[in-house]
């Protein structure tokens, strides 16, 4: 009897110290991965997609995030959480302990990347800042038809496709120029929604300044219904850089406004062929809406404004004023447009 009693007394003993040393155990790992990380500073890591448990916890213990990897693994494990880590780029604050590691990663809330797109960029010069975004993944194929990508804030997670934020890209311009055909000037000189959008890439170029595109509009839109041709320098520009394709590092020159092209509106009358650029939804705006105007001619004023005049006269005087600033101002460029060398024409039906 003695020895039964013996013997359930060295079980109860064992007992209790296999429970002393688990629960010392499990105490310890809670302190470890729940203790402040190693990191100093803001860390960002990429987890690729079918990375094992393991190799996750050597891979943040590889970047300085966790100290020791096993903890974290029987951390995730008996938290539940093993199976719910997401492949994708995260950002670990400092001092990241595990167990807010886990959680990061188990969140799926992978880092935002932003791509802006600036107002009136061709298709080409979209097409490269796409190719030097290091996140995206894949071709973006050939640039887009000009005109089809609307400007804006695009925002994209590590490994998306750049196909896929072109497609994106198509359908905002697709959506932006419904919606403001659907609310344009009933009295406007033209008839489909391609010729508003060739319109607001002219405004987008010749506008330096948002408060002035309305205006610009209106006086671009007074020419076509007059017959006058348009006479704008950046159309010219994208005849001759190959349209968009390359870039004109100088000046533009009188024998340029000769070059033989459709998009050339020193030559041709009325709206280029195709838009010289993608506009954003205030240019298209603008088209949309002209300012109600008699206005027929702009030169800038060297302030990154217009001047604008109603009459040729009038045109001449502004023209003047600005070569004799400019002439004092050796380095500002005269605008080719500022040649008043066209009178109204023939009233377009």
């Amino acid at each position: 009897m003695r020895g039964f009693i013996r013997l359930l007394a060295w079980a109860a003993v064992t007992v209790s110290l296999g429970f002393v040393v688990l629960g010392g155990a499990g105490y310890w790992l809670y302190r470890d991965v729940a203790a402040p990380g190693p990191l100093t500073e803001p860390r960002t890591i990429v987890i690729p997609p079918r990375t094992s448990l393991s190799d996750i916890a050597s891979l943040l213990a590889g970047q300085g995030i966790i100290r020791h990897p096993r903890s974290f693994e029987l951390g995730a494990t008996l938290s539940g959480r093993s199976s719910a880590l997401l492949a994708g780029e995260y950002e670990f604050p400092a001092a990241t302990s595990a167990l807010q590691a886990m959680e990061i990663i188990a969140s799926g809330k992978t880092v935002k990347h932003r791509l802006t797109i600036p107002e009136g960029l061709t298709s080409a010069e979209i097409s490269a800042l796409m190719e030097a975004a290091p996140a995206l993944d894949g071709d973006p194929g050939p640039p887009p038809a000009e005109g089809e990508l609307l400007p804006e804030t695009y925002l994209y997670e590590y490994g998306d496709r750049r196909k896929d934020v072109v497609d994106r890209m198509q359908r905002a311009m697709a959506r932006a120029l419904a919606e403001v055909w659907a609310e344009r000037r009933p009295d406007l000189p033209f008839t489909t929604p391609r010729e508003l959008l060739i319109l607001a890439s002219l405004v987008e170029k010749e506008a330096s300044r948002l408060d002035e595109q309305a205006r610009i509009a209106g006086v671009f839109v007074n020419r076509l219904r007059l017959g006058m041709r348009l006479q704008s320098d950046p159309t010219v520009i994208y005849a001759l850089s190959d349209r968009g394709s390359k870039r004109l590092d100088r000046r533009l020159t009188h024998t340029d406004l000769a070059i033989l092209s459709p998009y050339n509106t020193y030559l041709t009358r009325g709206l280029p062929p195709g838009p010289i650029d993608n506009p954003g939804i205030s240019a298209l705006r603008a088209a949309a809406r002209p300012a109600f105007t008699d206005e027929l001619y702009f030169v800038a004023d060297g302030t990154g404004g217009h001047v604008f005049a109603t009459t040729l006269a009038e045109h001449a005087r502004n023209v003047s004023q600005y070569r004799h600033n400019a002439a004092a101002e050796p380095e500002r460029e005269i605008p080719l447009h500022a040649i008043p060398d066209e009178k109204p024409g023939p009233p377009v039906r």
